[in-house]
């Protein structure tokens, strides 16, 4: 090999600017030694990574690796240690983004999945522990690249990724519209972006927008995009675990991180996909000082032995862990169901919600009103002569008791109970007050979430 060295041995390192804002890129040359990670290619790389975590600046990696150079035996090794040890320890002070531009395999995959998010390009990027080949010889399992690590496989299966685009130009346009929502470090605050939108604009599209059949589904998202800033909302994974969605918008100018129950994916339902999403997203907003605001309208967790032997109860956990333990700003809005378990679970009043609102025809309750009248009217209903009468009577006795805003209103877990039009109004007049939030959680080393 060391006569056949490369300048730049196939990395490219620096910094430049995105909107005025400084951000460190490195990008990986495939056409040299297929892209693969040398012990001075780690080291190029490791640098800029320091240089980012000293100035407090973001840092973007265009990848396109085959993975350890086999020529450098251990010494590639070592490389892609050091490049981890980096990855995690300037995690969370700094958003490290990830661009999939072309196969990447072995250990070129672990970095990127240390990292904030990973951006991939359809039908040019690939992720991969071992390709197709190993996979026949090993399994004999037959199988594509693009089926086993394509952008569509990790953005709608396995959720290793986050956005896919079409091409190469539109992803590096996506990684440019995310950075705008972001600060440069976890010491900085988002950046503040200029609106003629005005923050006491009421919609009366909403008055009728949520259905009050509890059972009938409706857009949680184009519920968002009525309210935020412009009607901008930058979806993230929006191809997996479609029961929730998490993404980026802004109110008032002030950048938010976005976290809402989808009625129109398994009824809203939380389950494992679904919880783990939800649950890095909120970490990650914690760990960036960008304040949470929580639209829910969720029936509960999703029932069934594949949910309860795949371990819903700790991965739905997850969930929970990480909306008690953030302490931004959190702001969350009941806009229909609330039922159980996954009612604490939403950036409640107990897990240290700070401004909890719910619209008039919202449901607070242990179950739904069927299910709860099945329980505790059991015994009457067996003994009743027209026992579908007797459940209807029953049921619209405990929605009107049991199953409204104003009795968690009034033991104070909801703050306002609020009309729909004025949404955006009270969420933006909640955001400037808790402005200046300081909270924080005990001293420790660091907690011990359910992973």
């Amino acid at each position: 090999m060391h006569e056949n060295q490369i300048l730049g041995d196939g990395v490219i390192t620096g910094s430049g600017r995105i909107d005025g804002r400084i951000v460190f890129v490195f990008s990986q040359d495939f056409t040299v030694f297929g892209g693969s990670l040398s012990g001075a290619f780690a080291e190029k790389i490791c640098k800029i990574l320091d240089h980012a975590a000293k100035v407090g600046a973001p840092v973007i990696g265009l990848n396109d690796s085959g993975g350890a150079r086999i020529q450098e035996g251990v010494v590639s090794l070592a490389g892609y240690a050091d490049l981890f040890l980096r990855n995690v320890q300037y995690s969370g002070v700094i958003p490290q983004i990830s661009a999939i531009m072309g196969p990447c395999a072995g250990g070129a995959v672990y970095s990127p999945a240390i990292t904030d998010f990973i951006f991939m390009v359809k039908g040019t990027s690939n992720m991969f522990i071992t390709g197709p080949d190993v996979i026949k010889t090993v399994t004999h399992e037959e199988v594509t690249k693009e089926e086993l690590g394509g952008a569509m496989t990790h953005n709608s299966r396995s959720g290793v990724a986050h956005f896919a685009s079409g091409s190469e130009q539109e992803c590096l346009g996506m990684i440019r519209a995310l950075m705008s929502f972001l600060p440069q470090n976890n010491m900085d605050d988002p950046p503040f972006v200029a609106t003629d939108d005005d923050p006491q604009r009421a919609d009366p599209a909403l008055r009728n927008y949520v259905p009050d059949n509890a059972n009938k589904p409706y857009d949680m998202k184009i519920l968002v995009e009525m309210v935020a800033d412009d009607g901008i909302f930058l979806e993230v994974h929006a191809q997996w675990a479609k029961n929730i969605l998490v993404g980026f918008a802004r109110f008032g100018g002030y950048s938010v991180g976005i976290v809402g129950n989808q009625p129109n994916h398994l009824a809203g339902c939380l389950d494992i996909d679904a919880s783990i999403k939800g649950a890095r997203f909120v970490r990650f907003c914690d760990a960036f000082n960008i304040p949470i605001v929580t639209f829910v309208d969720v029936p509960g967790f999703l029932p069934g032995t594949a949910q309860e032997f795949g371990g819903i109860i700790r991965h739905g956990a997850k969930l929970l862990y990480a909306y008690a333990e953030a302490t931004v700003p959190k702001v969350t809005l009941i806009t229909r169901k609330a039922y159980g378990g996954a009612y604490d679970v939403m950036s409640s009043k107990h897990l240290r919600g700070d401004i909890n609102y719910a619209y008039p025809q919202a449901e607070i309750a242990v179950m739904g009103p069927e299910g709860a009248v099945n329980i505790i009217f059991r015994d009457e209903l067996m003994q009743s002569d027209r026992p579908e009468e007797t459940r209807e009577r029953l049921v619209a006795e405990y929605r009107e008791t049991f199953a409204n805003p104003y009795k968690a209103a009034a033991l104070g877990y909801i703050d306002a109970v609020i009309k729909p039009e004025e949404t955006r109004a009270r969420i933006v007049e909640a955001l400037v007050m808790l402005e200046n939030k300081k909270d924080q959680n005990p001293p420790k080393k660091h907690g011990n979430i359910p992973l």
